[in-house]
Formats: C-alpha cells, structure tokens, sequence
C-alpha cells in the first residue's frame, strides 16, 4: 500500500496550487525588494528567459529569492560600506552559486518516488507546470506585460512542490506506513546531532555564514545558553519574513538581541536605538542611511510584548520549559520534541509551524539534535523499498 501511496504523480500534489510568481533573472536587486512587498510572498521564482513569443527559447526556473537572501547580501563584509549602490545589482549576484540545484523542472507524471529522490539530492522546490484557465489572447497580453512580477511563460504556468507538500500527502495516509510511523525518532536513527549552533550572546554577524548554510539544508541555527539548552533560533524562514533594515541589525547585535529585535512583529524603541548607535560606532554609514530611509514605526501595542508574554519569554529563555509540546509564540521561538516522539507526532508539530524541522532537546532542554523533513522522508523511502 505505500509502494502505491509514492507511485502517486506530482500533479497530485498540485491540485489547488497557485500560480508561480515570478522576477526575471536580469531584474535588480531594487526590483525584486519591490515585488517581495508588493506580492506579499515570501519567496519568488527567478527566471531565465525570452517572453517575446519571437523567440523560441525556453523559459527556465533557476532559483528563488527572499529577504533572507537580500539580507544575508547585505551582510557580506564587502558590501557592508556599500550598501545604497548594491541595490542596482542584478539578482544573479543574490543568488546561492552553490545551491544550483535549489530548483528542478518534473513533469506532471514524474511520481512522488522520483521527487522525493531529487528532494534527497538537495532540491528544494520542484517546479511543475499547471493547467490555465485562461484564454490564448490573455496569456499573450500577460506574457508582453511589463510588470516585474510574472506567473506566465511562454503562455505557460507553473507551480512548485516543497518537502512540506510532500510531507502533508503522506500524513494524510500515515496508515500506509504503519507501524514506521509510530516508532520513536531515536528508534529510528533520524535525529541528526549536526547542528548549527551559537551562544546566546555571541555576535549575530558571526553566524551569518551558518544562517546562510542552514538555508540550504532547510534547517535553522539554534541559540543556546551556558549549559546548551536551548533559548531561541534565528531562521532562514524567520528572515525571509523580515525587511532588510534586518541586515543593519545582524550586523550590530548579539544573537539574542537579533532574537528580541524580530519579535513580536516589531522592534522595541531601544534595540532600534542601539543599531543606530552602533552603526554610527562603525562608520557604516549607507547602512545607518538604509535604516533611517526604511525604518519602520511602531506604536506601543504593536512594539512590545504585553506581560504575560514576557513572563512566557522568560521561561523559554532560561530553559525551564515545562512541556515538549510544540509551541508558536514568537518568531524566534523554536519548536522542539523529545527523543522518544514519536515520527507522526514531529510531522504533526513540523506542518503545523510551518517549519521543516524540529529541535530535539532532553529533559533538561538541553540540545541534542534536529529532525528534518529530509531525515522524514528518508525513512519514508526506505520504508517502501523493503516492502517492495
């Protein structure tokens, strides 16, 4: 029965999907902050290609981009004292040269089997081309649209397949896998002790190349205490729904104030102050300018966090949590799980956090591992070819 759950066609998956929104690799670096904001996306599709329907080359995915990228750019030592010229760059320069395999055209009828074995190779999205509802005439006025943010190519759309996609499919039908399912994660040898990890009060500049490393593992860096437990993250995902007056931050704060300056949905009035002060300390001047051009105000309500949120905060901060339950309080709040979780009850965690990993921690909080949709999906696929 799961030999036949993976043999399912990625189409499956795409059922209610929307449309790729996309930047054109020549697009600014400018353009793509622009269409970031006005999409409303997290991430968008960058694309390779001619849409003059003259020309018979073909459209091509090659990669993504978010505010974690333009941040993390930001943040190189040598764009640091640059930063207002930077934003005239080609997105090109934004993307990961490593990480060329982020994204991979399937057809509709490749099965689930051959995306989870790209997905296991280090793809992160599978781009699969969908069905349009709309007529020939419309597809050609979109396609010659000036617009910066596209879904049509060639008349063409698309959609993309995540481990998160994947992962929510096969729980739908966990039964399939039993009893794999309802083995522990130390059973099962999936928690991964490889961690990226920095204390507390070590600069957030630091950790920028592990911020950077755990993006392309799809994971996070986790900030702990003297003892290692655990007290926070500061997640790809996390700044990918920031700006990028972000990147002025990481380069003044430790990681603990990075955490408080990104929480909440807004930054306290004294951590604001303090990056302005330390900007000017360091002479970075472009970046104190992009900050002072870009930054945001915040009322009181919307600035802090009440009470009892603080009291909460404190708790998980100093490492007296009370419950492995995953927990959605703060941005930079890390969702963890026991050893002896079940691997349903991490899917259920990871997929209900939106995150595509789960900290592993001890009785203590101490900081043992993480468990990934990769280590998931790995069982997943060894699972059905033993029952083949």
């Amino acid at each position: 029965m799961a030999v036949g759950l993976l043999g399912h066609e990625v189409s499956d998956l795409c059922l209610g999907k929307p449309a790729l929104r996309s930047l054109p690799i020549t697009a600014t670096l400018s353009d793509a902050v622009s269409a970031l904001k006005r999409s409303g996306e997290t991430c968008l599709s960058v694309w390779s290609c001619d849409h003059s329907y003259e020309c018979e080359c073909e459209c091509e995915c090659v990669g993504k981009i978010s505010f974690f990228d333009v941040i993390c750019f930001l943040c190189k030592d040598e764009n640091l004292n640059r930063v207002s010229s930077l934003f005239q760059s080609p997105i090109s320069l934004v993307l990961d040269k490593d990480n060329s395999n982020v994204v991979r055209h399937v057809e509709p009828h490749s099965s689930l089997f051959e995306a989870i074995d790209f997905m296991l190779e280090g793809t992160q999205n599978l781009v699969v081309p969908i069905e349009s509802r709309m007529s020939k005439s419309s597809k050609k006025t979109l396609a010659k649209s000036t617009s910066f943010v596209s879904t049509f190519h060639k008349g063409r759309e698309y959609c993309w397949i995540t481990q998160e996609d994947v992962v929510r499919f096969l729980l739908n039908s966990i039964s399939a896998f039993a009893p794999v399912a309802s083995l522990s994660i130390e059973l099962l040898g999936i928690i991964d002790t490889d961690i990226l990890a920095i204390p507390y009060y070590q600069p957030a500049y630091a950790a920028v190349e592990a911020i950077s490393l755990s993006n392309k593992h799809q994971t996070s860096v986790a900030i702990v205490d003297e003892q290692g437990c655990l007290i926070g993250e500061i997640s790809p995902y996390t700044l990918a729904s920031c700006d990028e007056t972000v990147a002025a931050a990481m380069a003044t704060l430790s990681a603990e104030d990075l955490m408080a300056y990104i929480e909440c949905g807004g930054s306290p009035d004294e951590l604001v102050h303090l990056v302005k002060t330390r900007l000017q300390e360091k002479n970075l001047v472009a970046m104190l300018n992009l900050m002072e051009e870009l930054s945001l105000s915040f009322s009181p309500s919307s600035s802090s966090c009440s009470s009892s949120d603080d009291e909460e905060m404190s708790v998980i901060r100093h490492g007296k949590s009370a419950s492995y339950s995953a927990r959605m309080v703060r941005k930079s709040e890390a969702i963890v799980c026991h050893p002896r979780s079940s691997l349903v009850a991490v899917m259920i965690q990871a997929l209900a956090h939106r995150v595509s990993y789960v900290w592993v921690v001890e009785d203590d909080c101490t900081l043992t591992g993480i468990v990934t949709y990769s280590g998931m999906l790995k069982v997943f696929r060894e699972h059905c070819r033993s029952s083949a």
